[in-house]
């Protein structure tokens, strides 16, 4: 469950639950779709849908669950280099991202970078309309080494008691 907070408004009290997931949806600019579609259609081995929504024009990445998001190209729309970055997921690898953004015609402004601690690794490209986005890899999870299998119980033997021996002394 989220934290919760005050905020005052109007001098009033409310309280809200705090969020955990911060980010509902995303859009990337472009100047460009069918040049953007092409390229994102490459980095990530995917078919986008397209569609018409009034003056924009959108390509959807696909996804079934979790954050969606497209590329759009319309009226404000401006692909830029600066302000607010957005890491994308390279599950797929890092390294083979790399290599597609070059062959789609983007370009890799700092390569694989180690974050720290279990966060991962990031990079930093400008796709084919000259946005700057991050790819992001998170480190695979550990598995947790298999319990030790204790030995089987073995069946109670009856443990004899040493003999003693009885010593007399003769006399």
């Amino acid at each position: 469950m989220g934290s919760t907070a005050s905020t005052g408004v109007g001098g009033a009290m409310k309280k809200f639950t705090a969020c955990k997931e911060y980010v509902t949806w995303f859009e990337i600019p472009a100047y460009d779709m069918l040049r953007a579609k092409a390229f994102y259609d490459h980095v990530y081995g995917i078919t986008m849908g397209t569609s018409l929504v009034g003056d924009f024009a959108m390509a959807y990445f696909p996804t079934d669950t979790g954050i969606g998001g497209a590329v759009v190209q319309g009226p404000g729309c401006l692909p830029n280099d600066t302000g607010a970055l957005l890491y994308l997921n390279a599950s797929v690898g890092l390294d083979t991202m790399l290599e597609r953004v070059v062959l789609a015609g983007g370009r890799v402004v700092m390569g694989r970078t180690l974050i720290g601690g279990d966060a991962g690794w990031f990079a930093l490209i400008i796709d084919t309309e000259g946005n700057r986005l991050a790819l992001h890899e998170r480190p695979v999870a550990k598995k947790a080494a298999p319990a030790k299998k204790q030995a089987a119980a073995k069946p109670a033997a009856a443990k004899k008691a040493p003999a003693k021996k009885a010593a007399r002394k003769k006399q």
